[in-house]
C-alpha cells in the first residue's frame, strides 16, 4: 500500500520492519530518510494531504484492531479508548484536510519603508527529518497526533513508540509499515538499546512525550546538535476547591478525570487543595460518584482499566501504602495484583512532604490538602514548581482569575478537569519543569515548521540613501523613514 505518487520510487520493505541491532543501523536509516527529504517529495501539500487520507482510511478500516491493542495494554473500554485516544486522531487529521493548503501557504507580510523597493513573504517549511519519540499511557494518541502534524508540515518522520505499550505499538508498526515509504516515516521496534541510539543520531527536530528527567536526558542530547525540540514533561497537577464551589459537580468531574485510564493521565489531577469548609463534602462526594461509574465493586467493571505492568502498579501501591501518620485512607485502597488494577484511592490528613506529594502519582489515588487561606494552596503549588495543567473549581471569577494569574502552569480548565488537552484549536503543552513548547492542530503544525522570512528587491531603481559616502541629508532622509517616534 506504499503510496509512491509524485515521489522517488519506494525501496523494498525488509522483513526485519523496525529492528535495529546497532547504531550503524539507526544511522543508515536515519541517511536513507535525509536523502529522500532532499528530493523534495515531501513538498508539495497534495502528497502531505494524500498522506493523511490514507492514514485516515487505514484508522477507519482497522479501527477494532487498535482499540483491541489499547484493550490488551491498559485495559481500556473501547468508549474510553475511542474518547482519549482514536476519536482525537480523527479529529486532528480533519482539521489539516480542511486547513493545510491555508497554512502551508506563503504569507505576504509588510515591508518597512526604509527598504523600499522591496516585498516581504514568509515561507512554512519543514525541518527534515523529524523523530516522535512517544510514551505509553495514550500510545496511540501521542503518537498520531504529533505523527499527523509532522506530516502536515512537510516532515519524514522516525517514530519511536513505547516498548512498555508492546500491542499498541505493534499495531503501530504494522501500519506504518503498511501505509509509507520506510525512507518517508519509519517506525522504530523499541529496545535496551534504542532510544541510546536514536539520541546519538542528529534529527532535524524531535518531539518527545514523557518525563522530566528523560526530557532532560533529550535535551542535553539535542543540544549538541542545536536540535528543535518539543518536550511535553507532565508533572503533578492540582486541583483547587473553593468553598463556594459546586462540589457535586466538582467531585463528579474529579473522579472521572482522575479515573480515567486509571490514573495514567499526565494532565490527570495529581492532587486536591480543598477548603477545610467542604472537605469532607467533597470527599463523600467523590466516593459516591466513583461507585456511580463503576458499581460498588470497581475493581470487577469492564470499564475500569488497568495499571501498565507490575513495575508500576508496585509503585503506585508503595505510594498509598507508605503513609505517615496522621494520614488516613479515606476510602479506597484494594487491589488486585493479577489485574494490576488499583481501586480509586483518596487519602485525607496529607502534607506537602508525605510520600504521595514527593512524585506525579500516575495513577488512581488522589491526596487531599485542606487549607482555610488561599496562600497556603498557592505556596504548596509553588513548591512544586510548573505543574502541566492546573484546575479550579469554584464559582467566582475573582478566585478563578487569581489562581489562574498566580499559578504557571502549562494549561488549566476551570469546573472541569482533563478537557482542555483535547482541544485542537488551543495548543497544549508545559512550561518550564513540565514542557517545553506545544503541539495540537495549527500550533503543531508551526512545531515542526521553520519559518522562512524571505525579503525580495526590486532591481529597477536603487535609492542610495544607505550606500556610502554618508552626509547629512541622507541622515535626514533615514530619520524619515526610521522615525525614532
Amino acid at each position: 500500500m506504499n503510496d509512491t505518487s509524485s515521489t522517488p520510487s519506494a525501496t523494498p520493505i525488509p522483513n526485519n520492519y523496525g529492528v535495529a541491532t546497532s547504531m550503524a543501523d539507526v544511522q543508515n536509516q536515519i541517511n536513507e530518510m535525509e536523502a529522500f527529504f532532499e528530493t523534495g517529495a515531501t513538498l508539495p501539500v497534495d502528497f502531505r494531504l494524500r498522506q493523511l487520507r490514507r492514514l485516515q482510511a487505514y484508522l477507519l478500516a482497522h479501527e477494532q484492531e487498535a482499540l483491541d491493542a489499547l484493550h490488551a495494554d491498559l485495559g481500556k473500554s473501547a468508549f474510553e479508548s475511542y474518547a482519549t485516544e482514536l476519536g482525537l486522531v480523527y479529529d486532528e487529521i480533519r482539521l489539516y484536510l480542511r486547513k493545510l493548503r491555508q497554512w502551508a501557504r506563503p504569507r505576504r507580510v509588510p515591508t518597512p519603508l526604509a527598504h523600499f523597493p522591496s516585498s516581504s513573504t514568509v515561507y512554512p517549511y519543514p525541518f527534515g527529518v523529524a523523530a516522535v519519540l512517544s510514551p505509553w499511557n495514550y500510545p496511540l494518541q501521542l503518537t498520531l497526533i504529533p505523527l499527523v502534524d509532522a506530516i502536515g508540515a512537510g516532515n519524514c518522520v522516525a517514530l519511536k513508540p513505547s516498548k512498555t505499550s508492546p500491542h499498541t505499538s505493534q499495531f503501530l508498526r504494522d501500519m506504518c509499515r503498511e501505509l509509507f515509504d520506510p525512507r518517508y516515516v519509519y517506525c522504530w521496534h523499541g529496545s535496551n538499546d534504542m532510544n541510546d541510539w536514536l539520541l546519538q543520531v542528529e534529527f532535524d527536530k524531535i518531539m518527545f512525550t514523557g518525563s522530566p528527567r528523560v526530557g532532560r536526558e533529550i535535551m542535553t542530547a539535542a543540544a549538541q546538535n542545536l536540535t528543535s525540540v518539543t518536550l511535553e514533561l507532565g508533572g503533578k497537577s492540582p486541583v483547587f476547591i473553593a468553598a463556594d464551589a459546586d462540589i457535586r459537580r466538582a467531585a463528579q468531574r474529579i473522579a472521572w478525570g482522575k479515573c480515567l485510564n486509571s490514573g495514567q493521565t499526565c494532565v490527570g489531577p495529581d492532587y486536591a487543595l480543598v477548603h477545610e469548609d467542604v472537605a469532607d463534602e467533597f470527599v463523600e462526594e467523590l466516593q459516591r460518584w466513583i461507585h456511580e461509574y463503576y458499581g460498588e465493586d470497581v475493581l470487577a467493571s469492564p470499564d475500569y482499566p488497568h495499571m501498565i505492568n507490575q513495575k508500576h502498579f508496585d509503585m503506585v501501591c508503595q505510594l498509598i501504602d507508605d503513609r505517615p501518620q496522621g494520614t488516613r485512607i479515606a476510602f479506597g485502597g484494594r487491589r488486585n495484583p493479577t489485574t494490576l488494577q488499583i481501586e480509586p484511592t483518596v487519602v485525607t490528613g496529607v502534607r506537602i512532604d508525605d510520600p504521595l506529594m514527593s512524585q506525579e502519582i500516575f495513577g488512581p489515588a488522589l491526596p487531599v490538602i485542606t487549607w482555610r487561606d488561599v496562600d497556603e494552596a498557592l505556596d504548596i503549588v509553588r513548591s512544586i514548581k510548573h505543574p502541566l495543567a492546573c484546575y479550579i473549581f469554584s464559582e467566582s471569577r475573582t478566585f478563578q482569575r487569581h489562581i489562574l494569574d498566580a499559578v504557571r502552569c502549562g494549561g488549566a480548565a476551570i469546573n472541569d478537569v482533563v478537557i482542555h488537552a483535547s482541544s485542537n484549536r488551543m495548543d497544549f503543552g508545559g512550561v518550564q519543569n513540565s514542557g517545553i513548547g506545544a503541539y495540537h492542530g495549527k500550533v503543531g503544525f508551526d512545531a515542526f515548521t521553520h519559518y522562512k522570512s524571505t525579503m525580495k528587491k526590486s532591481t529597477l531603481i536603487e535609492t542610495g540613501i544607505r550606500n556610502p559616502p554618508f552626509n547629512e541629508q541622507k541622515l535626514r532622509l533615514l530619520k524619515l523613514v526610521m522615525p525614532g517616534k
